[in-house]
């Protein structure tokens, strides 16, 4: 029974062979998922994020939290599954603050931060587009008066204007659509179906 150790991440009995090692170098016994599994999706959730405009590590970063089951990592926690420094780190964080994708939140009894995705966020972060949107649209509507309503730079902000405004119709539409998506969601799940 030497050879045999309780495993205390995973609560199971682990062999001491060269085969259970390499087979615990790949996987989260808790979890039961393969991580080089986990990293390479990762990866992959990155480069889309990158291909779509967002900074590399940031979608790296971003891509990593998204992963955890918690959505909330240290920074010493995302250097240690990305293999990158901290300050690469940090940058990042940064980064996807001020854009609102995470948010900061301490440790209780801690001066570490963690770093947290909430499960809501592409909601919220569709409802502040719909602000900026307004904006937007209310500030190209006074360059009708501006440049003339009849003159062709006029007609494309009119449409430009039009175009904003569906948008945001739309928008309201499909938010009420995915509140009604999300409570059939739970009321199925609740009853098991």
């Amino acid at each position: 029974m030497a050879d045999q150790q309780r495993d205390e991440r995973g609560g199971r009995e682990e062999r001491g062979d060269g085969a259970e090692r390499t087979e615990r170098a790949g996987r989260d016994v808790r979890a039961g998922r393969d991580e080089r599994a986990v990293a390479r999706y990762v990866e992959r959730v990155a480069a889309e994020l990158t291909e779509m405009g967002l900074q590399r590590m940031a979608s790296r970063v971003f891509a990593c939290i998204l992963a955890d089951d918690a959505g909330a990592l240290t920074a010493a926690e995302v250097g240690e599954r990305l293999h990158v420094s901290p300050a690469a780190v940090s940058g990042a964080v940064r980064f996807l603050g001020q854009v609102g994708l995470i948010t900061r939140e301490r440790e209780p009894g801690s001066r570490r931060e963690r770093y947290r995705m909430e499960s809501d966020r592409w909601y919220q972060i569709f409802a502040q587009r719909e602000q900026m949107i307004r904006r937007f649209e209310q500030t190209l509507d006074t360059g009708i008066g501006v440049l003339g309503a009849d003159t062709p730079a006029g007609r494309r902000i009119e449409e430009t204007t039009e175009f904003f405004a569906f948008l945001r119709e739309e928008n309201g539409r499909l938010e009420q659509r995915w509140w009604d998506y999300v409570k059939r969601r739970d009321e199925a799940r609740a009853t098991g179906d």
